[in-house]
């Protein structure tokens, strides 16, 4: 590793499993959304479950990591004021990019616009504009899904077991503190 450069988020083994996804009420509670924007989200096909899709009344979406993290983004968006619009071509962007492409993208919006940034060079660039814009950091938002995910049942699309991962000593404090 250079100097300046940043440490892949998932060490190799740990990458998320393309079978492994949660259900709508964990990946809201994972992204901090509500059932209802999943539920149109998915209707409308802004974020669509790319596990497993509801096929009727009783069956279960399944959201992987990805989804979740594109959930967590698009609520970010929201939340400073950008369109549903400009949301969808700012996710059409990142659906094209696999887990580890994410983590070196930053997005920024001046409100209106979204603009994806992978370089300080650019960042630059577009700070040099003048316009006041405000950043959301995806390899931020990837860690804070990857500290709270492991907490929430996951499943796996082939019927398969899914190996819990014991939470390491900082999460074991943490959810001490919360309980007692």
């Amino acid at each position: 590793m250079t100097d300046g450069e940043q440490g892949e988020l998932f060490p190799d083994a740990s990458l998320p499993d393309e079978l492994v996804g949660y259900r709508g009420p964990a990946a809201c509670q994972i992204a901090g959304i509500t059932y209802r924007q999943l539920d149109y989200w998915a209707r409308t096909k802004l974020v669509a479950p790319s596990i497993r899709t509801a096929h009727g009344s009783g069956s279960q979406r399944l959201y992987s990591f990805k989804d979740i993290l594109v959930l967590k983004i698009v609520k970010r968006l929201l939340d400073t004021g950008v369109s549903l619009q400009n949301i969808r071509v700012a996710v059409e962007h990142l659906r094209e990019r696999g887990v580890r492409d994410l983590a070196k993208v930053t997005l920024f919006s001046d409100g209106t616009t979204v603009y994806e940034c992978t370089s300080p060079e650019e960042i630059v660039d577009l700070l040099q504009g003048g316009q006041g814009v405000f950043g959301i950091a995806v390899s931020g938002a990837m860690q804070e899904i990857s500290g709270t995910i492991h907490e929430f049942p996951a499943e796996r699309a082939d019927g398969g077991v899914v190996e819990t991962v014991r939470p390491d000593e900082l999460t074991q404090r943490r959810n001490a503190r919360r309980t007692g």
